[in-house]
Formats: C-alpha cells, structure tokens, sequence
C-alpha cells in the first residue's frame, strides 16, 4: 500500500509549477491598494516598464558618444524583438535626445525669426507704395509691381487685390482713422495669412515639439562642436533638475563634459505585472536584445531593466539547484557510508530520500503549492531529517541485535519500539514548528510551514513503516543464504564512545559550572536576539557574481553570468535610481486652495528630508503638483500668468481658481500635470501625489518614516494621504511583517512544543517536568543562534525568518531522542550513570551521524548564488550544531539534575562506576 500511495504522489510531482516572485510575500494593505491606484491613474506609465541605460565614455557628452547614443537607439528600433515592446510614443528620452531636440528647436526658432523679419520687410515694402499711392506719384497696380520686385516675400495675385482694394480706399478718404485702416489694409491685411500662419507656428514650437529619431541625428550632424557644447551647457543647467537626474552625482551643472550619462527605454507590457523578479517572455526576452545590442556597440553601456532582473531570478535558483544537489548527494553518500559502513543500508536510505521527496512534491502538486525560492530548503531539510529518521531506526535495529542471536524481524520490531514513540514525538513537535508559521500573513510562508509539516509526516511513514518493512525482507533473504547483516552501531565503538561521552563527563564533574557556563552564553545570545533587525529587498534574491571555481565544472553545471547585482551597485552609488520611487497619495477635494496648501507644505518636507536623493544640482529629487506648477511656468508664459493671476498672496501656491489652474496646467504642458493630478475622464480633478527618489545609502524603513510623515502632515479634514511604494514602503511592510511571523511563530511553537512535551511525559514518563527539562535545550539553541546572527550582522528576511521554527523543530528532535533513551534505560538500568552512559554514547552517536548530514546538507545551500539562501543555509547548519551541542553536552547535566531532584529514586552507580573502579558488571538490553 505503502508503494502504491508513493505511485499516486509520484503523479502529483509533475503538477509541481514553478514561481520565482518575491512579490507573493507582500499581503493585502491599504499602501498595497493606493499604489495600485497610482499605477493605474498618474502619468501615461500605466501598462509600461523601463529600461535604464549608462553610457560611459570619457566624455559621453561630446558630438561623436551623443551620435553613438542616437544611432544605438536607432538600432533598438530596427531590432524587431525590441521594437515590437517600445510604447509609441517618446520610447527612448536622455541627454543625447534633449541636445539634439534643443537643437531643432533653437534652429527653428531661428528660422520663424527670419520669416518674421521678411514679413516685416515685406510689411515696409507695402507700405511705401501706398506712401506713393497716396502722393499720386504712382497707381495702384504700379505701386504694387514695384513692392513685389523688392519685397523679400513672393507677394502673388491675391496679395494684388487685397493691396488694390487699400490702395483705393486710400484714395477715397481724408480722416486720420480712415487712413490708418487703409493702411492696416494694405500691410498687415495684404500678409494676414502669412502672420497666422507664423503665429501658428511659434504656438507649437512654445509648446514643444517631438522631432523623430532621424530628425535628431541630422540636426547633431549639422551642429559644430562648439555649438553642441552651447546647447550641453544650456539643457544641463542648473534650472533643469528632471535632466540632471539623468547625470551621475560626480557631474557638475553646465560643464560640457561628462563620464557617463543615462537614458531611459520605455516599454509595453500588455497590461501584465512587471517586477525585478516576475515579467513576461517578450519583456525578458526584449530586454536580453538590448543587452546584446549594447555589447556589440562601440560605446560602453550598463543595462538595467527587470526583465533581466526577473531571468537572473529565476536562472540563479535552477543553477543554485544543478550545484546544490549534486553536492549534497555526494555529501549524504559519504556521511552514510561513515555511519552505515554497509552499501546495501545506504541504498535503503537513499530510497527512503527518494520516497519522501516524492511523497512531499506530490502532495505540493495535488495541493497546487508553487515551487518558489523558498522552497529550495525544502529537499535540503527533508534530506536532513530523513537522514535522522533513517539513522536512528537502522542504529537502534543493530543495537537491538548486538549481542544476541536475534533474527532481522525481531530485531527491527525492537528497535523500532525503542525509539518509536520518539519518533512519533519527534515528527509531532517538528511539524508543530513548522505549522506554526500558518499564522504568517504571508502566503508563501504558510506554504512553506505546511509542506515542510507534510514531509515530516512523510518521514515518519516512510522510516517508520515502508524502509524498516524493505529492510527485513531484504537483509532475511540474504542471511538465508549465507550472508552475515549484523552490523555494529555508530557511535557505540572504542573510538567514538569517548568523545560521546563529554557530556556525560561534565554532568558527573562540573555540573554547576556547566550551568553557570550555559546561561551567561545564553543571555548574552538573548541580548543579541533583541537586536536582530529585519529587512526584506528584492537584492537579497539577486545572484552575485559565480565564484572562479564554478569555471572548472561542466556545462551542465556551470551557472551563467549575473550582472544585475553589480548594475544596481553602480545604479545605487552614481545615478537616480528610477525604480525607487515613493508616492505620497492625497485623495479628496483636490481643487480646494487649503488642500494645495498643506500639499505644498508636504513637498517642502519631501525635499527638506535626508532620505530623498539630491541632484547634482543641489535640489531634490522629487515631484508634486506646486513644483510642476512653477516649472511649467517658468517655460511658459500664458501658463504663468495664470499661476500668478490665482496666487493672491504671493506665495507661490494658487489660493484661488484651482481648478482654472489645472486646467491651464494640463493645456501647457498634459505630460507633466499627467504626472503629478488625476484627472477623471469627465474632467473632474480626483487625486494629486508627491513622488520621491530615494537616497542610495539609506535604509527602506527610514525612507518609508519621512514619507509617512510626510503623508501625516497633508491627512486631515477630508484629506486622506497615504504614503506607498514598491520598493520603499511596500517591502519596509514585508520586513515589519516577518518580524511579525517570526514573533509570532516563535511564541506558538515554543508553547505548542513545550505543552505537547509536559504532557507527554506526564502520560509516559509520569512526569511533567521531565517534558520542561527536554524543552530547555531548544531554547538554549534558540537564543545561541539568534546571537550569532547579530554578531554576525544578519537580518531576518522572508527566509532567515524561518530560522526560529527550524531551529525548535530540528532542536527538539535531538532533546527528544536524548530525554526518551535515558528514562528507558534509567528503568531497565535503575542506575542514573549507567543510563547516561548508553544514551550519549547509543543515541548520541545517532545524533552526531544526523546532526553532520543535515548541517552538512543544509551547508551546501551556501554554494547558491543568491545570498539570502547563502545566509539561510550557513544560519540552519550553526542552528544544527547548536541543537546537537545542547542535547549532547548540556542536556546530559540537566537530566541528572532532573533524576535527582524529580526522577524515579534510582541509585547513582552502575555498571560504569563498576568499571571504573576495576569491577565488573553486565548490562542487558531486553528490547
């Protein structure tokens, strides 16, 4: 049956999907919800993502790298892998863009000034010939000919009408104002289409133009170097801080030289989610071509986007496994042949591995449980606890038999009585610990306690039933025909039993003094564990570089080139990072003069605050709507008189006619408005936001802190401010939450444990205590862990946050198995030394096999390439040693303290005494 149900799970494994998004340990909040608003209703960013890209050079701002920059966007745009991703409009905006657009413009403007002028030449022309028309001294159609030969306007047949039509009326009247309409007439009159049209055209240019890509690189081919170090200077000055946020920090405003500079690549995502670790195929795929364009230019580029982030991703955690698992094989095949020293025992346990991995999978799959990054602990925590399970079933088998002339069956049956019901213990206190983190509100979390609780079960049926059942069967038809299975059990022989017996030794020398040791180790590791922090940042994910000896292995194995670690380094320490946006959301009545106000005052606090970043300029990185107002005003000017005529006080902020403001606002210029006021499809005015770039050397908490205060100085009286943000507010929530879980199911396990332990041993033992005795060297482990991981500067994340429940889970396995030999041998030896003796000796060295193969496994996660698994796996193996440390020397000095002042009234000596002393006595072992 057993065989069958590992059939059934064996289907569920190929259901198993795959996940890498770090974006399911975010839960739903109000910050959840008002970014979503943002996304969805500010700016034309909705449904795109960007592609940030550094040029450097030694001067990225002279006419050959500004060329290079254009003619490399060109080729984006004829990639079709690329193209077919870019928004259509604006899809690549940087310095080399806003130079060659400065450029037309100024060209432009200089050529509707020259037009103006031929029209007013043309204008004087005219007007002379009614000076002539006027003096009798020509007519009107000689007059005309004559200011057509010299006008430098072609003046055509149309024109001659309008002017004879003055020229006549000229003629016919003598008062002043008469005269001066003939002449309006005659000049302005002859040319008003021209002027519209002129007028027309300087509108649109005030307004902005757009020239195409084409456009831009003929007008840089057409510009002297002196002329594109004129426009470099004027587009980078100090009043333009949304350009400057393009340059690197060590950049001086106005210089015309620079050693890098950024561009943005705006991209469509079809309305699906993009994440530094989740994004569509024709993201990824887009984003890897802009990366092999890149290399194969001659200039130097640093690509960013999150479509390589989210392949890094998920390629670092196929590669971590194709490392990972085979050296943990190679590991678990080298400690079981140490402890087992027979091929056919190591084979069964490898089946057994097998069989709960199979059985744990397939359950994930039937449950529709996503394999996701944190679940790469999974197998390395069940290969771990099958080994424990294994060794302790296969070690009490081959004590049982030592000794005697029982059969394989008999034997085994009486192993397993032994430590069967600690195994049952075992399996129920673990999987408490790791049930406990259900109460997590993150999902992944509660995944990740639930299918670890259904491997251990697994474990249990499969040591405890199916590999005991196999094992009979397979060594009693080979003793039947000839074969010799008895083996000796680890831990038990000359070598080893010396060193399993220190803790034996210290309980019988120096039991005070191992106390006294114990706690003050203790409490310096709880001081320390009041002081671990928590963080949570898709960068604890991202793989870093290989180290060299990856190189030597083969193909197969060898992981591919991470480069978004050291991107983001560089990104973080020279440049505005565009991702690390927080918004400051104000809903209410947006149009109301009080509500702009206490906005204003929020961007004033915005730009006054340490965590957001400073321009080269010396101004904030930020934008709200006051901001954008003065902006906007100061390259228009009919907007500007709007601002002032609505800002009755002179203090910048409109007090009046708000509405009429935005209005004017959206008409100069809809990008920027778009950006920084909701503004409905009927034309109501909903919403209005402060956007901020983070500092590249402060923390998520201290960025979400001054943004909520932020958001607390605008709330009020109708006003509701939120303060949100993806990688600021959001992920600082996260962190706030695995504190949370990791409090909470620190709590839950520990009385859950504890309790089940009392009243286990009351029920068996007859003695509540004893169950208090096997739990305090959980704790003891507990807190000696969580003090090396501050010593050590680790924080808890979405994964080192499991640490606690592994840790009691793992911890209280080696307590139970020490606690439930010794009260069995303390009643078949009556003697409190003799059944220390077998225990630390008998089932210590059980545990020192399990504890060195599941450290050992766990270890191996310190070969990923992502560091969270890296801290995650060296945390677990300390966690490991801890646990077997305080079972195997401090718990020995608490179970004699426990025989002596709560146990059964059993004599101090025995056989070990005997012996010691050069007498002799026998111990029997009656399974």
């Amino acid at each position: 049956m057993l065989l069958a149900l590992t059939a059934l799970f064996a289907v569920g494994t190929t259901m198993v999907e795959e996940s890498t998004s770090v974006g399911e340990f975010q839960t739903d909040s109000t910050e959840a919800d008002k970014l979503e608003y943002v996304q969805e209703n500010f700016s034309a960013s909705e449904n795109t993502t960007t592609v940030q890209l550094v040029v450097q050079d030694d001067d990225v701002l002279d006419r050959e790298t500004l060329q290079e920059t254009l003619a490399f966007q060109a080729e984006l745009r004829a990639n079709e892998t690329v193209n077919a991703t870019l928004v259509d409009e604006e899809p690549a905006a940087g310095v080399a863009n806003v130079v060659a657009t400065a450029a037309i413009q100024q060209e432009r403007a200089g050529e509707l000034q020259a037009h103006s002028q031929r029209l007013n030449a043309t204008a004087d022309a005219l007007e002379a010939a009614l000076d002539r028309v006027r003096a009798g001294e020509a007519s009107p159609e000689a007059a005309f000919a004559a200011a057509r030969e010299e006008a430098p306007v072609e003046l055509t047949d149309a024109h001659a009408e309008t002017f004879t039509q003055a020229a006549r009326q000229l003629q016919a009247v003598d008062d002043e104002a008469g005269v001066e309409e003939a002449y309006q007439l005659g000049t302005q009159g002859v040319l008003a289409d021209e002027y519209d049209a002129l007028a027309a055209e300087q509108r649109a240019l005030a307004g902005g133009i757009d020239p195409s890509l084409a456009e831009q690189r003929e007008a840089l081919s057409r510009m002297s170097d002196e002329e594109i170090e004129n426009v470099v200077s004027t587009v980078l000055g100090p009043e333009n801080p949304q350009l400057l946020a393009f340059m690197p920090d060590s950049y001086e405003p106005g210089k015309s030289s620079a050693n890098a500079t950024a561009f943005v690549v705006t991209q469509a995502t079809g309305g699906n989610p993009v994440t530094p670790d989740a994004a569509p195929q024709a993201i990824i795929d887009s984003q890897f071509a802009i990366q092999e364009i890149a290399e194969d230019r001659s200039g130097e580029y640093v690509v960013y986007g999150n479509g390589i982030s989210a392949h890094e991703f998920e390629a670092s955690m196929n590669d971590s496994l194709a490392v990972i698992g085979p050296l943990a094989l190679l590991f678990v095949l080298v400690v079981l042949m140490v402890a087992y020293r027979d091929p056919l025992d190591v084979g069964l346990g490898l089946f057994g591995i097998v069989a709960v991995l199979i059985w744990t999978f397939g359950f994930m799959g039937l449950a529709g449980i996503d394999f996701g990054q944190l679940f790469i602990a999974v197998p390395v925590l069940l290969i771990g606890l099958s080994i424990d399970y294994a060794i302790h079933v296969f070690m009490r088998g081959r004590e049982a038999r030592s000794g005697t002339d029982w059969s394989v069956e008999r034997a085994t049956v009486a192993g397993l009585a032994g430590v069967g019901f600690a195994l049952v213990l075992v399996t129920v206190t673990t999987a408490a610990g790791f049930l406990s983190n259900l109460v997590s509100p993150m999902p992944p979390v509660q995944e990740f306690g639930l299918v670890n609780a259904a491997g251990i079960v697994s474990t249990l049926f499969v040591f405890g039933l199916l590999v005991p059942a196999l094992k009979i069967e397979i060594d009693s038809f080979l003793e039947a025909r000839g074969f010799d299975r008895r083996k000796e059990a680890f831990g038990t022989s000359d070598r080893l039993a010396p060193l399993m017996r220190t803790g034996e030794r210290l309980a019988r020398a120096a039991p005070v003094v191992v106390l006294v040791v114990v706690l003050l180790v203790s409490a310096g590791g709880a001081y320390g564990a009041t002081q671990v922090d928590t963080s949570f940042s898709t960068e604890q994910f991202i793989a870093e570089d290989p180290p060299g000896w990856t190189e030597t292995l083969p193909d197969s194995m060898e992981p591919e080139e991470y480069t978004v670690a050291g991107t983001l380094d560089y990104l973080d320490a020279t440049f505005v990072r565009q991702d690390m946006q927080t918004h400051v959301l104000v809903e209410g009545d947006p149009t109301d003069p009080d509500t702009l106000a206490r906005v204003h005052e929020g961007e004033e606090t915005t730009a006054n605050a340490p965590t957001t970043r400073t321009l080269v300029n010396g101004e904030a990185a930020y934008q709200g709507p006051v901001a954008t107002m003065h902006r906007v005003a100061a390259e228009n000017q009919s907007f500007n008189a709007t601002l002032a005529a609505a800002d009755t006080d002179g203090d910048g902020v409109p007090d009046r006619n708000v509405a009429d403001v935005y209005d004017a606002l959206f008409a100069a210029d809809a990008e920027a408005a778009a950006d920084v006021v909701h503004r409905t499809d009927d034309g109501e005015y909903a919403a209005l936001r402060i956007v901020s770039f983070a500092a590249g050397d402060v923390t998520r908490g201290e960025v979400t802190e001054d943004m909520q205060a932020v958001a607390a100085s605008i709330d009020g009286d109708g006003v509701t401010a939120t303060a949100t943000g993806q990688q600021t507010v959001l992920y600082h929530l996260v962190s706030e939450e695995i504190f949370d879980t990791v409090i909470q199911s620190l709590v839950v396990t520990l009385l859950a444990v504890g309790l089940f332990l009392v009243v286990a041993t009351r029920i068996t033992a007859g003695s509540a205590t004893l169950g208090v005795v096997t739990t305090l060297p959980v704790v003891l482990a507990l807190s000696w862990i969580l003090g090396t991981m501050w010593l050590l500067g680790m924080n808890f994340n979405s994964i080192t946050g499991m640490i606690t429940s592994l840790t009691i889970g793992l911890g209280v396995a080696y307590s139970i198995h020490v606690s439930q030999r010794y009260r069995q041998q303390l009643d078949r030896d009556g003697s409190m030394w003799d059944a220390l003796r077998t225990t630390v000796t008998g089932t210590g060295g059980a545990l020192l096999g399990s504890a060195a193969t599941t450290a050992g496994g766990f270890g191996v996660l310190t070969f990923s390439f992502m560091p969270a698994l890296q801290q995650f796996g060296f945390i677990t193996a300390m966690s490991i040693v801890y646990a077997f440390l305080a079972s195997v020397l401090v718990l020995p000095t608490l179970l004699v303290l426990w025989t002596r002042f709560f146990g059964p009234d059993v004599g101090d000596a025995g056989a070990a005494d005997a012996a010691a002393h050069g007498g002799t006595a026998e111990t029997v072992d009656d399974d």
